[in-house]
């Protein structure tokens, strides 16, 4: 029976490209960028999956993990050297491994925006174009310094201690508060944080446009996927860099079309069915013993690590 099926549906073609007459058509860059993205955010809100595992730190009340998540964040903010930020990762690392999470995975995407958000922007900062300090390593020298409006330039351009250590310490600030924010979201399912969020006063509205804003980014992440597909789909040649622009630039001005006439549905639907400006939950549950366990656990950890 295999020997009757015709050969082109026994070969899977790569997600990047495929055959046409001898030829392999690629997808274009911006293209597969947009689609890459709507695959990270579906992958970004499937947490719930890891919510659901058996780990410790998913048995824990989603209120003391709310509390944890504050906490931690602001000592991250006040601690200045790298030992102390160094612990606190280390602490949230075994964290991660104890509530049996894909470590790999998570890091693979902290570490990426850890070096973006941390190391990129701060950057320019470790030459002493922008600061004082003792060079370590010499990149450009002058024949004479320069003054230009009121930025001097040395005659000797390099790299400072004082701006290398600051970039590191932003770079794992930067890392360790991700490391937090993804152990709370990977061990807590959405409606349990919006629940502990509403026990601590947070404004209904403000409750509302996250969860509004939490569907319609995972209904916008399909709406791209699909898109993307079928024009790939319907694709007889290798189309030019300005085609792949045009069409990249109308998919954007459809989809803004798009979220505009579905937030007024989604609206006229919530007053249909008797929408307010309040939100209501039931009755929530006790802190378990166990709860109080960790929460006291995890503040006196906090503390020492604030004091080291």
């Amino acid at each position: 029976m295999r020997d009757q099926i015709p050969p082109f549906l026994l070969h899977r073609p790569s997600s990047d490209s495929f055959r046409l007459e001898g030829r392999n058509l690629r997808t274009p860059f911006l293209e597969k960028g947009m689609d890459r993205l709507a695959e990270m955010i579906k992958t970004a809100y499937s947490q719930w999956e890891f919510a659901s595992r058996e780990g410790v730190f998913q048995k824990i009340d989603a209120r003391i993990k709310v509390l944890f998540l504050i906490f931690f964040v602001v000592i991250v903010s006040l601690k200045k050297n790298i030992g102390s930020e160094g612990l606190i990762g280390i602490f949230v690392f075994s964290l991660m491994l104890i509530s049996r999470l894909n470590v790999f995975h998570l890091y693979k995407r902290i570490l990426l925006l850890g070096l973006i958000f941390g190391s990129l922007v701060a950057l320019p900062s470790i030459l002493n174009l922008f600061g004082e300090g003792e060079v370590l390593f010499t990149l450009l020298r002058l024949s004479t310094p320069y003054e230009i409006w009121i930025y001097s330039i040395p005659q000797e351009i390099g790299i400072t201690k004082e701006g290398l250590y600051g970039m590191v310490m932003l770079t794992l600030r930067v890392i360790n508060s991700l490391s937090i924010t993804f152990l709370l979201l990977y061990t807590t399912p959405f409606p349990e944080i919006i629940k502990a969020l509403k026990v601590f006063r947070v404004p209904d509205t403000f409750l509302i446009i996250i969860t509004l804003t939490y569907k319609y980014l995972f209904l916008f992440a399909k709406t791209v996927e699909d898109m993307h597909l079928a024009k790939k789909s319907r694709l007889l040649r290798e189309m030019r860099h300005r085609e792949t622009r045009r069409w990249v630039a109308g998919r954007v001005a459809f989809i803004f079309r798009k979220t505009r006439l579905r937030a007024e549905e989604v609206y006229k639907a919530m007053l249909c069915r008797g929408f307010s400006d309040t939100i209501t939950i039931r009755q929530t549950a006790k802190l378990r013993q166990c709860d109080w366990v960790a929460g006291i656990s995890l503040f006196l950890i906090g503390c020492l690590l604030l004091w080291i």
